[in-house]
């Protein structure tokens, strides 16, 4: 008998809802003051090893949400998990194997901070089976570099994009931020300019928000206005078209066959399992019920817990699942289909049939050849839609 979660077609075909795993490494070198990710500063050597193992121990507990499942992508983010060795991620890897199957193709992502990495560390990573790199540079700007707290300079990062590219990473991306402190229209292209020069296949390009319990919040910089904001993202938006790169999701672009798989599967309401501090999953089980939990916050805790170290799980209720489903799909330029929905919701795509109408004749949604996107500026007003489903 299989037990995996399945959800039936219209031509009564099983299909997996596709299975990834999140890793988090919670410590860094220094928080940046934009920062509200669990992250702490480093304090004298890494848990390395004990904190691998507490992992391992953790994952033990959640085999029952792998349901026979391959894993098909990891993401290790952070804090920055870069400042852990190869042979820390050589170790955890072949312990996850005891208990499930990496698919034969699965894509293993790495945050990369450009002040920790040197040559050696890129082609250790390679050879314990990571192919692929989100290296965070925010800006290659020196002066934007220091206002948002980076530990690395404009070399510092352009030399991590060419070493990954030496020990062979063609599969990586560079994370950029746009709206920085009295950024105009041409200091966010010359940004840009030097990741697509410097050979990027794919770039994250998002706008920097201020977030609470951050140093930000407490002291903002000054941010360029609604108009120029909008002459940035334009701007920065037809320059990364004019160089090849597609954008697939409201801050990612891509060049052809390198959209994030990972990334894809969260947008795309898949399933995902969590280990380490903090880290957040998301599973269907196989009688319909659909789970968010989430991993004890504080590293101190984590490495602690012995029974359990998950500090919170809730059902999503059925009435909210639309909007969990939208506020993920509706971040995709190319949107999604009835049919997705259904697989992944578990409900009758009928359920949001008027709402979808609404927000056609509204211009908002478009649908073509059975996929539902956002119209450009629908794509522009993602918070809009959202809030037309929420439950009554």
């Amino acid at each position: 008998m299989n037990d995996s979660p399945l959800t039936t077609l219209s031509t009564g075909r099983p299909q997996p809802i596709p299975l990834s795993l999140y890793i988090h490494i919670p410590w860094c070198v220094r928080k940046c003051p934009y920062c509200d990710f669990n992250s702490h500063e480093q304090k004298g050597e890494l848990p390395e090893q004990v904190y691998v193992a507490a992992m391992l121990e953790d994952f033990k507990q959640d085999v029952d949400f792998i349901q026979g499942r391959e894993l098909q992508s990891i993401f290790i983010g952070g804090g920055t998990p870069s400042l852990f060795s190869a042979a820390a991620y050589e170790t955890l890897f072949r312990g996850l194997q005891q208990h499930l199957k990496f698919a034969d193709n699965i894509e293993i992502t790495l945050e990369a901070n450009p002040g920790t990495l040197e040559q050696g560390r890129f082609e250790g990573y390679r050879e314990v089976g990571i192919n692929r790199l989100s290296i965070g540079v925010q800006s290659f700007d020196p002066v934007q570099l220091q206002k948002l707290g980076r530990i690395h300079n404009s070399d510092d990062a352009l030399r991590a994009i060419s070493c990954a590219q030496q020990a062979g990473f063609s599969n990586f991306n560079v994370d950029l931020m746009h709206g920085l402190n009295e950024q105009t229209p041409d200091d966010a292209l010359r940004d840009l300019n030097t990741a697509i020069a410097a050979g990027a296949p794919h770039i994250s390009w998002y706008q920097l928000t201020i977030e609470a319990n951050t140093e930000f919040y407490k002291r903002p910089p000054l941010l360029p206005v609604e108009t120029e904001m909008h002459r940035i993202q334009h701007a920065g938006g037809a320059l990364l078209a004019a160089n090849n790169f597609a954008r697939y999701e409201i801050s990612a672009f891509a060049k052809p066959g390198h959209q994030a798989r990972h990334n894809l599967n969260y947008w795309q309401f898949g399933d995902y399992l969590a280990i380490g501090a903090g880290a957040h999953g998301k599973i269907s089980r196989a009688n319909g019920d659909i789970l968010r939990y989430q991993k004890t916050r504080k590293p101190e805790d984590y490495l602690l817990r012995k029974l359990s170290r998950s500090s919170k799980t809730e059902l999503i209720a059925a009435v909210d699942l639309p909007l969990e489903f939208m506020m993920n799909a509706l971040r995709l330029q190319q949107g999604f289909t009835r049919q997705l929905f259904s697989e992944r919701t578990g409900l009758n795509s009928q359920a949001i049939e008027a709402t979808l109408s609404r927000l056609k004749q509204q211009g908002l949604l478009h649908e073509e050849n059975l996929l539902i996107c956002p119209t450009p500026r629908g794509f522009e007003l993602v918070d809009s839609i959202l809030a037309e489903f929420l439950p009554d």
